[in-house]
Formats: structure tokens, C-alpha cells, sequence
């Protein structure tokens, strides 16, 4: 069902976003254990286009914000106002199921708290009062790896509460001809509109309960947990992979058994998930960085000097 929830999904996508398959399917895996997302890559990759087409398959309520430097937590949570002479409550935009939080790392990090909460809590405070969010409630957020200034990098407490940080890069040659013979009006796809409904929140709902049903053997559980541990221990890593990071790529892992048709996880399973799931939660040593080591080289070095089992 999980695999088909995938095809369905990324077959609609396809109609206005080309070449990033593999991006659909992580963000599709992410929803199915009620992950965030952190999409990075540079501007014009169709990252807002992508999130946008993937709300309308699902039929969920769709929010977009264009974080800026001088955006308050108000302006994300609600406020309170003044109508007919009483206090209402007027919500923001995170109350909705799937919100999208464009170029985040522009905003203040008091503004970054406030989605902290949200995301960790599934809820917001105002004036004290906590407000429960929807559900399902999921944040696809973006933002630009090659331009910094103006820009609030993201506290590690926040990075590790998004499940997954997808690299969107530029598609092959085939795909971006593809691409450029998709239908347009002027600069603006057209084809957003015909992108269909195939699924629903409660399809949503039921691919988690499979998911989480997903059964993971002892040998399976100890290859993990030693893939976490490594990277804790590489000499190119000043602070390794969290307990939380250990439960956020079982549950990955447990995604990509069900998108592989499978209810057992597997060693390659975890390989699969570890760099989506682990690239965002390292922080390399300024040795390293200054050799040009990426996060991903040192999520494959643990993965390569750990034992798989058989």
C-alpha cells in the first residue's frame, strides 16, 4: 500500500516537477512516518513547485511562508485580536497540514522557536494558551547552500527535528529537456492545475500504522545503532548523530522496507536512509571542512566500517 501511495503520488508530481524521483520519494517516506523535511538546494530547482504539487495529491490544506529577517513569531503562530469588542484568536498560517517554510534560515531565531514548537509539539502558544495544530501536520522547509549573508543558520535543536534533509540538485539532461517541453503560461507552469487528488489524509494515517508494523530483527537494530555510534567517532566529526537520530532513521529505514514492497527492514534499508537522515545532524571538525569533507563522506565512512550482517 506504502509503494503504491509512492507510484500514485509520484506519478502526478511528474507532471509538473521532472527528474527528482528520488526526492519525491524521500519526502513521500518522510510523510509516512510524520517527518519534517529540509529541502536544500539552489534557487530555481522546483523546491517550492514540489512541495505545492505534493499537498494537491494528497488533498491537504497548503500554507506557504516566505521567511524574512524581519518576520515575527506572530506572523507564523496568530494573534490575538479585537472584534466586536471581545478578544478572538486570528490564526497564523502554520495552522494547516502542510506548511511550507521558504528559505527559513532568513528569519530570526526567535521565529524559529516558534516553529520548533510546532514541529516538536504539534502545537502553538499564544498569550500562554497552548493551540493544537491539525493533523496531519508536516513542514517542508528549503533553503539556499550557497548564500549566507542575512541569513540565521539553523540551532542544531532545530535541524535534528527535521527528519530528513533532502540535497535537491539540478536534474540530467534528458529530464530538464523534458522539462522545457512541459506546457507553460509565460514563465509559470501550467500543469499545476491538472496535478490530481490520489490519495488523502487518512491514507496518510494508514501507511504509518504499516510502517510502524514494520518488524526490525536484533541483527538489523545493533547494525543501526553501530552506524550511529561510528559517527561519533570518526576523526572528521566534532559531534555525531543524537539518540533522537537513532529513532528518526529506524523509522526511515522502516519506510524504505514498506516503499520496497517489504514488512522486515533490511541492512540496506538503513544504508539507503543513513545520508538523508544523518547529513543535517553532523557537524565536522574545521579540518575537515577546510579538506572539502561533506557531511555525506563522513555518514558513508560509518557506514562502510561497520560490519553488515547476513
Amino acid at each position: 500500500m506504502v509503494a503504491e501511495l509512492r507510484d500514485r503520488i509520484g506519478s502526478e508530481v511528474g507532471k509538473v516537477v521532472v527528474g527528482q524521483r528520488d526526492v519525491v520519494d524521500d519526502i513521500v517516506a518522510a510523510l509516512a512516518i510524520g517527518g519534517h523535511v529540509l529541502l536544500e538546494g539552489v534557487p530555481g530547482t522546483a523546491k517550492t513547485l514540489l512541495a505545492n504539487a505534493i499537498a494537491r495529491t494528497l488533498g491537504l490544506e497548503f500554507r506557504r511562508v516566505q521567511f524574512t529577517p524581519d518576520m515575527l513569531p506572530s506572523d507564523l503562530t496568530g494573534t490575538m485580536t479585537l472584534r466586536g469588542g471581545e478578544l478572538t484568536f486570528r490564526p497564523g498560517p502554520v495552522f494547516t497540514n502542510l506548511l511550507l517554510a521558504d528559505e527559513i534560515n532568513r528569519t530570526p531565531p526567535k521565529t524559529q522557536a516558534a516553529l520548533l514548537e510546532a514541529m516538536q509539539e504539534h502545537q502553538v502558544s499564544v498569550e500562554g494558551e497552548p493551540r493544537a495544530l491539525p493533523d496531519p501536520f508536516f513542514v517542508i522547509a528549503t533553503q539556499n547552500p550557497i548564500e549566507y549573508e542575512g541569513t540565521y543558520p539553523l540551532p542544531e535543536a532545530q535541524l535534528d527535528r527535521f527528519t530528513m534533509k533532502i540535497d535537491v540538485g539540478y536534474p540530467d539532461e534528458a529530464a530538464e529537456v523534458s522539462m522545457i517541453d512541459l506546457a507553460h503560461r509565460g514563465v509559470q507552469p501550467a500543469g499545476l492545475q491538472n496535478v490530481a487528488r490520489v490519495a488523502s489524509a487518512s491514507d496518510l494515517l494508514e501507511a504509518r500504522k504499516l510502517v510502524d508494523a514494520t518488524s526490525v530483527s536484533p541483527e538489523v537494530s545493533a547494525y543501526l545503532v553501530a552506524v550511529i555510534r561510528r559517527t561519533r567517532d570518526l576523526p572528521s566529526v566534532s559531534l555525531g548523530a543524537s539518540p533522537r537520530a537513532a529513532m528518526h532513521l529506524l523509522a526511515a529505514s522502516k519506510a524504505a522496507a514498506r516503499l520496497g514492497g517489504r514488512d522486515f527492514v533490511t541492512p540496506d534499508d538503513v544504508a539507503q536512509m543513513a545520508r538523508p537522515v544523518l547529513r543535517h545532524r553532523l557537524i565536522l571538525t574545521p579540518e575537515a571542512e577546510l579538506e572539502r569533507y561533506r557531511p555525506d563522506d563522513a555518514v558513508g565512512a560509518a557506514l562502510s566500517s561497520v560490519p553488515v550482517p547476513r
